[in-house]
C-alpha cells in the first residue's frame, strides 16, 4: 500500500498541463469510439475482443507458456490489420459523419423556403391521415447525402408531393405500397424503394416487439445517410421519426412538423440528432407511460 501511494505521489509530481491535455485527448478518443459503437453489433464484438485480450495478457504474464507467447506475438500484427476489416461499416459511418460536420445547408431563397414548408406540411398531413387509417408507410426525406442508389431500386415518379398521392401509394395491396417513398427537392422522386435494414440492437432491446421491417429500414437509412425517415406503423398507427440511427415514436402531427422544420432550417443548426433531442430529451428506448 505504501509503494502504491509513493507511485501515485510520484505521478502527480510529474504531472503538468501538457500531461493533462494528453490524458484528456486520449479519453476523448476512447469516449468518441464507444459513443459511435453504442447500440451496434460491433459493441458485442468489441466486448469479445477485449475479453480475449485480457485473457491472453493474464496467460502470458502469470504462466510461463513459451509456445503460446510466440504464437500471440506472431499473430498480433495480423489481428491489428484485421481491425479495419472487422469494423469497416462503423469506420465508414464515422468518417461520413466527420465529413458532414462542417457542411451547412445553403441559404434558400424565400420561394424555396415556402416550397419546403409546404412539402413538410404535406408529409405531416399524409402521415396523420395514414395513422388514422392504420396504413403502414415509410417516407424518406433526402437532405445533403444523395439517395440515388436507393432511388434506382424503386419506381421512378418525379411527381409533386401531395397528401392524396402519398395516401394512394401506401394504400394496402397496391403495387407501390411495399417499400419506401423518397422525397427530394420537394418532389416524390421514387416509390417502392428498398432501404437497408438496421444492424443495431435498438429494436431488439425495445420494451415492445411491434416494430417490423419498416422501422428497421427507417433506422437503416438513417444510419448510412443523413436522411430523415418518417414511419407509420401498420399495427398501431403510431408515427415515428428516425435520424442518425435514433428513433422517436408516438409523435402527434404538431411535434412531427416541429422536428422536420428543425432539420431543414436554412442555417443548418439542427442537422444532427440534437435537433430531435431538443424537442424530446427521451430516446427510443424509454419506458411506456
Amino acid at each position: 500500500m505504501t509503494e502504491l501511494l509513493n507511485d501515485l505521489i510520484f505521478i502527480f509530481q510529474r504531472l503538468n498541463w501538457l500531461s493533462v491535455v494528453d490524458i484528456l485527448l486520449v479519453t476523448l478518443i476512447f469516449f468518441a469510439l464507444l459513443y459511435m459503437l453504442r447500440d451496434t453489433q460491433a459493441m458485442v464484438l468489441l466486448r469479445g475482443v477485449l475479453f480475449l485480450v485480457v485473457l491472453i495478457v493474464l496467460l502470458t504474464s502469470l504462466v510461463n507458456l513459451p509456445a503460446f507467447s510466440w504464437l500471440v506475438n506472431t499473430t498480433l500484427p495480423a489481428l491489428l490489420l484485421a481491425i479495419p476489416v472487422i469494423f469497416a461499416p462503423e469506420i465508414r459511418r464515422a468518417l461520413e459523419r466527420i465529413g458532414r460536420a462542417g457542411t451547412f445547408l445553403p441559404a434558400s431563397r424565400k420561394s424555396a423556403d415556402v416550397q419546403l414548408q409546404e412539402t413538410i406540411q404535406t408529409v405531416v398531413s399524409a402521415a396523420a391521415r395514414l395513422s388514422a387509417r392504420q396504413h403502414g408507410a415509410l417516407i424518406v426525406l433526402q437532405r445533403l447525402d444523395s439517395l440515388d442508389e436507393y432511388v434506382e431500386t424503386g419506381v421512378l415518379m418525379q411527381s409533386l408531393v401531395t397528401p392524396e398521392l402519398l395516401l394512394q401509394i401506401f394504400y394496402p395491396n397496391t403495387p407501390l405500397h411495399d417499400g419506401a417513398v423518397i422525397i427530394a427537392h420537394s418532389r416524390v422522386v421514387a416509390a417502392s424503394c428498398v432501404m437497408p435494414l438496421s444492424a443495431s440492437g435498438i429494436l431488439t432491446r425495445s420494451p415492445e416487439r411491434q416494430m417490423g421491417l419498416r422501422h428497421r429500414a427507417a433506422l437503416g437509412i438513417s444510419e448510412v445517410s443523413d436522411a430523415v425517415a418518417v414511419v407509420v406503423s401498420e399495427e398501431t398507427g403510431s408515427i415515428s421519426i428516425s435520424h442518425s440511427g435514433r428513433m422517436i415514436r408516438r409523435l402527434d402531427p404538431e411535434r412531427l412538423e416541429n422536428i422536420l422544420m428543425a432539420f431543414y432550417r436554412p442555417n443548418g443548426a439542427s442537422r444532427s440528432v440534437s435537433a430531435i433531442e431538443r424537442f424530446f430529451p427521451y430516446l427510443f428506448t424509454r419506458k411506456e407511460e
